[in-house]
């Protein structure tokens, strides 16, 4: 019994927020949560489709075709051309679409190889489908850089797919134009297929003014048949709990994601759809704004990590908003705490403890993650701010 999930873990993000939730005066910079409300513009598209009597029935499956319709404008502005009617699924969330897709594209034993540290969950979704996550480091001391021949030496006859994040969840760097240039000709020497994950793309720092963009394989016509790209309204428009985002491939790829993506969820909340439908048509401005917000949130969290040369140190990110810094600081007493022997893992709840802030040990994006954790600067600054107290009386 319980054979399938007995090798799947609750992410150690949540396992962490319930165990800050026991604290009554915590403060977590554990969760990616955005610490802005949706956009009224995109509340009053739901009040009036709500008006309307539009939300209480299904979608068709990939979703509603006038959303669709506006996800292949927006994506024709950033250089991608996909078909609304046979190469988009709207999806509940960024994390269902990556499920369906993998179930779609793998069989059972088949291996995904996966820079880290990264993202918790994708490990679970993987093994959820049968397979088996490879990890490949990423070069902390160049960056948290791509370092294209370890990628090479992890190829084998089963690998299936290379699957990242871009921006990099933890560590908020970004891959550069050359680096996926040659992760796509890897993709090709062996077959495999490359699923991108870019739902931090409009936290974008520097440059501002610029509107840096970066650069996704999408963009390249003669890879559409490898890539499969995903996007969540969750970070970009602070819609976490609307559960709703998109992916697009070619069309010979999205028909299987398709029939995988019907039997998980039928199809996305149409209430949702069109939560998404506000997003795309009216809250550039606020993304903008939240972009903006970010930026000094960043620059607020790394002035006062400055101050912990003895305890941290980190690659300044880029983009997201997270910060990952290394810990340094190992002559510490810890207590007896129900963990896995992990020093990011003891560290974290030594700091949830002594000073009731919540952090993610860096071990659970990954075994290059250890020796690290994770600290959103998503949160507000009078949060950030009462946090980095705690741990200077803490630490200072």
């Amino acid at each position: 019994m319980f054979e399938r999930t007995q090798n799947l873990k609750l992410s150690v993000i949540k396992q962490m927020e319930l165990r800050a939730s026991k604290f009554p005066d915590v403060i977590s910079l554990a969760q990616g949560v955005p610490s802005f409300d949706t956009p009224e513009c995109v509340k009053r598209r739901v009040e009036r489709a709500m008006r309307d009597g539009v939300t209480a029935k299904y979608s068709l499956s990939p979703g509603l075709p006038e959303l669709r319709e506006l996800v292949e404008q927006k994506l024709a502005e950033e250089n991608m051309f996909y078909d609304f009617e046979k190469e988009i699924i709207v999806t509940a969330g960024s994390i269902e679409g990556i499920t369906a897709t993998i179930m779609a594209i793998t069989n059972p034993g088949d291996e995904i190889i996966i820079p880290e540290p990264t993202y918790t969950s994708y490990r679970e979704v993987i093994i959820l489908a049968g397979c088996t996550p490879v990890f490949v480091p990423l070069n902390e001391e160049k960056g948290w850089a791509l370092e294209l021949e370890k990628y090479e030496a992890a190829i084998t006859s089963k690998t299936k797919a290379i699957f990242y994040c871009n921006p990099n969840n933890p560590t908020g760097t970004i891959y550069t134009e050359e680096q996926l240039r040659q992760l796509a000709k890897l993709a090709e020497k062996y077959n495999l297929y490359l699923i991108s994950d870019e739902v931090y793309k409009d936290f974008i720092f520097e440059r501002l003014a610029e509107r840096k963009k970066i650069f996704s394989l999408a963009e390249i016509p003669e890879l559409r048949k490898r890539v499969i790209r995903l996007f969540s309204f969750s970070k970009s428009y602070a819609m976490t709990g609307w559960r709703v985002g998109y992916l697009h491939s070619d069309e010979s790829i999205v028909k299987e994601i398709l029939k995988v993506h019907d039997s998980l969820v039928t199809c996305a909340p149409v209430v949702s759809q069109y939560a998404a439908m506000g997003a795309l048509e009216m809250a550039e401005k606020d993304i903008a704004h939240f972009r903006r917000e970010y930026q000094k949130r960043r620059d607020l969290i790394c002035a006062r990590l400055d101050k912990f040369k003895n305890v941290f140190e980190y690659v300044q990110p880029t983009s997201a908003y997270y910060v990952f810094p290394k810990i340094i600081k190992k002559d510490i007493s810890f207590g007896s705490y129900d963990c896995p022997d992990s020093l990011s893992w003891k560290f974290a709840l030594y700091l949830l403890e002594k000073a009731q802030v919540a952090v993610v040990p860096g071990v659970a994006f990954g075994p290059n993650g250890e020796d690290h954790v994770r600290m959103s600067f998503g949160r507000s600054e009078k949060d950030i701010n009462r946090a980095m107290d705690r741990l200077e009386k803490l630490f200072l």
